[in-house]
């Protein structure tokens, strides 16, 4: 039982292992398509992909993802001095700088609940509030904010160019979501999206420019002074925007909204620089004065964006695996976790027990049950081994006790061949290749039929039953026909001397019982029971004259096997002692059954369920890449699932011609307005996901199979001819024009 219980542990922690495994590193094709667009986003894209294609031709428009998010804030930040910075180095070298100064912002905006949207040129633009609402969102995108203008500062030290950043943030809503369906690319739209775009533009280098709407939201956070946006911005100055510009405090701030201190200094100029960040119990404390410090602190941030949590929010495989990240190098709280998924388990187990029988412990389920009865442990057919095992002692102590019975020799060859037979017909199917074939498919017709393993283990035990039971007549019809003489009640004295052996045979009876794995604990119970039934009538009536005459004699001058005996009871007779002594430890055996049948019944259930949910994380990477090939270009989405990639390891391949084209609709600005009659806003972009669609279903024709769509700006689409490996490029530019004019 120990080994057994022991063996279940070792099962049930390996798949715990194995699942927190598969959630803790995802594969390569869900870092990749998570890097691209939101998990709500791209959960409700393959929950869409798994649909019936019958179902999406009855649509009447093309499937559009699109969502609006209130109150969250919008920040747009663009190099300053890029024309000088790309005079001052190569192209590949101004790519690569452009990369890791872009994967530092990635990590500042994991680290500050930003979502990046998009990076357009030298560009970089992010949310935050979305899609989960944050009562800080405005503070967290100026922080976002204060750390790219620290940020820039690597840039600037290692060009030795005069770069800055120049922020706006803006707060109000947005449209989020994806149009077309080819490449797709998460984007927002709004006014506000322009509003903020224009801050931007509008802003200072080196500092941060907000919004009245994001003044508002910062409640007393940061102190500011007039932006006057106004006088570099016609477009605010039109809509009469009023702007400020944070400013540098000489003190800490107050408590913020998170309970978080924030000190802030300037080293260039007027640009303010996030210092440190701690919180008020003093137990983080980290500094970025320099860039190489910013960048140690930046290894330390997570990628995983903590916007995104998982929806589910009981403790799941999922909770644990990303709780498992912060705890990497504790061990103690890994334990404490694994103890959680156990518990867990155990609770999820009792919920199930309500779709059990109570009593028989068998499924309500009848599939459920079948695909049970099917399944069993591996060399289960082995336990009838057992049986032959136990036949062969019992046969042993009842030589001992009578070797001049010829019904203990007769019992134990007979017994001996027919369990034999019965264990040969078991172990087949676990050696095949030592059986012949007929032999090998009958034993696995009985191990996969459920009446035929009950009728092969009640068969065996009735063997060995009736061997003890036949032994124990035997001994008393010899009794009884030389009792009345002196020298026939030498001969009888082993069954007279030695009575209560024959009881603890029985016991061993029911050890081989519940040897048999392969039954269930009700069949094993019926053949406890007809084992004490057997012993128990042979005992008090059979044997009852045999038990009063062993009561009667004195422990004194007997043999010395019954001086290792427990002693003879004054107080109750042995013929009923012994009975309720087999009786006890059916019940003793009859409980250990259960329970052992209860752990594989449990056992069954937990496999079902890792075996289901991993079935499940398989079938979402399969779609993740079908997700992912929608993307990106296909060559590229191999070249980043064929292996393992740094965040910041670039990617980029030079081509010597290519056929650039871009389409827009140049009046889509004055066609969009945010009105109720437009629900906000969606049905204009419904319009524009209509005609981007269209443009996307003209990439199927196979004379536009070299044009490659790049992305989507607002309303402007842009393509390429030339740009797949693996097509041969010639007449690219005719491809495009044909193209073009198939669009118009």
């Amino acid at each position: 039982s120990s080994l057994q219980f022991f063996l279940f542990l070792l099962y049930l922690l390996k798949h715990i292992m194995t699942l927190i495994i598969l959630f803790l590193f995802p594969p390569p094709q869900e870092r990749l398509m998570l890097s691209i667009l939101p998990k709500h986003v791209a959960d409700e894209m393959l929950k869409d992909m798994k649909k019936d294609p019958s179902q999406k031709e009855m649509q009447q428009f093309n499937t559009m993802y699109m969502y609006r998010h209130e109150n969250v804030s919008i920040l747009f930040a663009d190099i300053v001095g890029f024309t000088q910075l790309s005079s001052s180095c190569s192209a590949h070298e101004l790519v690569k700088l452009l990369n890791e100064l872009f994967a530092r912002f990635d990590k500042l905006a994991a680290k500050h609940h930003q979502l990046r949207i998009k990076i357009l040129g030298d560009c970089y633009y992010c949310i935050c509030g979305l899609p989960d609402y944050r009562e800080d969102h405005a503070v967290c995108s100026i922080m976002m904010g204060l750390a790219m203008v620290e940020a820039i500062s690597y840039v600037r030290e290692k060009t030795k160019t005069d770069v800055d950043m120049r922020v706006g943030v803006h707060s109000g809503a947005v449209l989020g979501g994806v149009l077309g369906q080819k490449r797709w690319q998460y984007d927002v739209w709004s006014t506000d999206v322009t509003v903020a775009n224009k801050m931007e533009a509008g802003g200072i280098p080196g500092r941060v420019h907000i919004s009245q709407s994001t003044m508002d939201c910062l409640k007393g956070e940061f102190e500011v002074e007039p932006g006057e946006g106004g006088t570099r911005c016609e477009y605010l100055k039109e809509k009469g925007i009023i702007t400020y510009l944070i400013v540098v405090p000489k003190q800490p701030l107050k408590n913020g909204i998170n309970g978080v201190k924030l000190s802030l200094t300037s080293s260039h100029g007027n640009s303010p620089l996030l210092i440190n960040t701690k919180e008020c119990n003093g137990s983080i404390n980290t500094t970025c004065t320099t860039p190489d410090e910013a960048e140690e602190l930046d290894t330390r941030v997570r990628v995983v964006n903590p916007s995104f949590p998982n929806p589910r929010r009981r403790l799941r495989l999922r909770d644990l695996a990303e709780r498992v990240v912060d705890a990497s190098q504790n061990e103690q709280e890994l334990n404490n976790l694994l103890n959680e998924a156990l518990l867990e388990r155990e609770s999820v187990q009792a919920l199930k027990g309500k779709y059990t029988y109570r009593l028989s412990m068998r499924f309500i389920n009848p599939e459920m049950e079948t695909r049970y009865s099917v399944e069993k442990e591996k060399q289960s057919g082995a336990a009838f081994s057992c049986s032959c095992v136990v036949l062969f002692f019992t046969a042993l102590v009842e030589i001992l006790i009578d070797p001049w019975l010829v019904a203990n020799y007769v019992t134990f060859v007979i017994g001996e061949i027919l369990l034999l037979i019965l264990t040969l017909c078991s172990l087949a199917a676990i050696f095949p290749r030592v059986f012949p074939k007929k032999l090998v498919a009958f034993s696995t017709w009985i191990d996969r039929t459920r009446w035929a393993r009950n009728t092969w283990a009640m068969s065996a035990i009735f063997i060995l039953t009736m061997a003890d039971i036949v032994d124990m007549l035997s001994c008393l019809q010899f009794y009884s026909g030389t009792s009345n003489s002196t020298a026939g009640t030498l001969l009888a004295g082993g069954c007279v001397e030695d009575p209560k052996y024959y009881s603890f045979i029985a016991v061993l009876a029911l050890i081989a019982t519940i040897m048999l794995v392969q039954v269930s604990h009700m069949v094993k119970l019926t053949l406890m029971v007809m084992i004490t039934g057997a012993v128990g009538v042979v005992n008090i009536y059979a044997w009852q004259q045999i038990f009063d005459e062993y009561d009667q004699e004195p422990i004194v001058g007997q043999t010395w096997l019954t001086r290792l005996s427990l002693g003879r009871s004054a107080l109750v007779p042995s013929k009923y002692s012994m009975t309720v002594m087999v009786f006890i430890m059916m019940l003793s055996f009859y409980y250990f059954s259960r329970h052992v049948e209860k752990l594989a019944r449990t056992l069954f259930l937990w496999k079902i369920d890792v075996h289901d949910q991993k079935e499940r994380v398989y079938e979402m990477r399969r779609w993740n890449e079908a997700l992912v090939t929608n993307m990106l270009p296909e060559h590229v989405a191999r070249h980043f699932l064929g292996s393992k990639k740094r965040d910041e390891e670039l990617y980029s391949q030079s081509y010597d011609e290519i056929g650039v084209m871009f389409a827009s609709l140049p009046n889509f600005a004055d066609f969009y307005t945010e009105e109720s009659i437009n629900n906000g806003g969606i049905e204009c972009l419904r319009f524009l996901n209509e005609i981007i669609s269209d443009f996307d279903a003209l990439l199927d024709d196979p004379q536009f199979r070299c044009i490659t769509k790049i992305k989507t700006i607002g309303s402007t689409y842009m393509a390429a001819s030339g740009v797949t490996p693996d097509v041969n490029t010639n007449g690219y530019n005719s491809t495009i024009k044909v193209w073009g004019q198939t669009q118009a």
